[in-house]
């Protein structure tokens, strides 16, 4: 538990009947760390282990689990801290599955020679199923104690899958046309095939066809059920993708086995795909320490961007992360500092951007810079230096000032906070998808639903939603 501040109930003041309880959801962290540390991988306690059972049947919390959670009532409120276990048994009388909500209680039967005290314990589900019982016998604290509110040391977990739900709620929605150029390689061809089993897109490869073949063969896919286009120049391959969007026979562009250069020359063409914005590449991390996708832009295209070209880079993030379904998110302008400083220009053009959104200028989101980059996503740094901001501590967007820094950040994110990371090209008249040969299966799946999501928000002005909220809204 965390965040606690409570003074516990001494032997002396303990009375029989008190009773104390708490309530706690079952989520799927506690089933993998409650694997991790008892060791205990049977795959009817694993949200992701299928094969032992069946797909449809709710994954089972473990029972013993389900037991450790009296002793966060025992030990913590009643009688609580510097408490004691003597003895506990167990009633198993029902099972908690993933995602119910437990009640769990305590209630003093009856206290014996200082300090031994007994409690009846038990935990329910919140429709008042029973799931166990049982009695506790404790030593109760004979000295009083007051928990400080403070943390748990943190703990990461690979499972923080956000994208999942992403690629779930694309299901919704027809495969997508992509025009994908050259995946003339394992890795891009592999992802391309992925995505289409997965039925987020309806590819189209355009490229060598002896190239794509030899990938295919080497890869021991079969390619039969996508159309093939052979196209042996990897520029000219790019051209046809471009052209093919403009026919309206793609709604996508998807990166293969080509210079991001060589693509992206074709899309900003005059005759290519370029919209009234400049265009911008937007990372989304799904990184295993925070609640929701933080979006990084710009860190793959523009290298060193004025002032005009951020107004863009802005807007075009906002409108991804409205597409991703957020309803209003917060955009922090990041800089070294989060005072503007006249030696550094990217403070200067932060707290400029921050009063355009003031003014309408850049729309659908809050905005504030300039924000260091500690001050941008965790609350107490916020707090620390003082800074009063309804995007300090909880940006969803973060716009660095330049490609260099925000390409540090995105790979710091992925290769040493091992967060998942996808990427869409954004501004154009179709998103482009521009996924990187270090990109793993995952984050190929969900850079197609990136895409899918924007594509969606393009066409439709509002963002897809999950099929349970689009009933509720009806």
């Amino acid at each position: 538990m965390t965040g606690l501040s409570h003074r516990n109930t001494t032997f002396d003041e303990l009375t029989v009947g008190q009773t104390a309880s708490i309530e706690r959801t079952v989520t799927a962290n506690d089933l993998y760390v409650f694997a991790h540390v008892s060791g205990n991988t049977n795959p009817m306690h694993m949200p992701t282990m299928d094969a032992a059972r069946n797909a449809a049947s709710p994954t089972v919390a473990p029972s013993l689990w389900v037991g450790s959670l009296v002793s966060s009532v025992l030990g913590t409120i009643l009688p609580g801290a510097g408490t004691l276990y003597n003895a506990q048994s167990f009633n198993f009388a029902g099972r908690a599955k993933l995602g119910d909500r437990l009640v769990i209680s305590v209630r003093c039967l009856e206290k014996r020679e200082k300090p031994r005290a007994v409690f009846e314990t038990k935990v329910e589900k919140a429709d008042g199923t029973l799931v166990l019982e049982g009695v506790a016998e404790v030593d109760a604290p004979v000295t009083s104690i007051v928990l400080k509110n403070q943390d748990l040391p943190l703990l990461l977990l690979d499972e923080c899958d956000h994208f999942g739900s992403l690629i779930a709620r694309c299901k919704q929605l027809p495969a997508m046309p992509t025009a994908v150029v050259a995946p003339d390689d394992t890795n891009s061809l592999g992802g391309t095939l992925l995505s289409m089993s997965e039925g987020l897109i309806a590819p189209i490869l355009i490229g060598s066809r002896d190239r794509i073949m030899h990938a295919a063969d080497a890869a021991g896919v079969d390619i039969s059920g996508a159309p093939l286009i052979d196209i042996e120049d990897h520029s000219e391959a790019a051209s046809r993708a471009v052209a093919m969007v403009n026919a309206r026979e793609a709604r996508a562009v998807m990166k293969g086995n080509v210079h991001s250069d060589e693509l992206l020359g074709q899309v900003v063409k005059r005759d290519g795909l370029r919209g009234p914005r400049r265009v911008s590449h937007v990372f989304v991390i799904d990184a295993p320490t925070r609640s929701n996708l933080l979006f990084i832009s710009d860190a793959a295209i523009n290298i060193a961007p004025d002032l005009t070209t951020k107004v863009d880079i802005v807007q075009n993030a906002i409108d991804l992360a409205i597409a991703c379904g957020l309803e209003t998110p917060k955009v922090g302008i990041l800089a070294a500092v989060e005072t503007v400083n006249i030696n550094m220009p990217s403070t200067l053009e932060a707290a400029a951007l921050a009063k355009m959104a003031d003014r309408g200028q850049i729309r659908g989101a809050l905005v504030d810079g300039p924000l260091a980059m500690d001050n941008a996503v965790d609350a107490e740094a916020a707090h620390t230096k003082g800074i009063n901001s309804p995007v300090a501590g909880q940006a969803d967007v973060l716009i660095v000032p330049n490609l260099e820094a925000g390409n540090m950040l995105a790979k710091q994110l992925t290769f040493v906070a091992r967060a998942e990371t996808a990427g869409l090209v954004v501004g154009a008249k179709a998103p482009v998808i521009l996924t990187s040969r270090a990109d793993n299966d995952k984050a190929r799946l969900a850079s197609c639903a990136v895409a899918q999501l924007y594509d969606y928000w393009r066409q439709n002005g509002r963002p897809l939603m999950d099929e349970a909220l689009a009933d509720a809204a009806e």
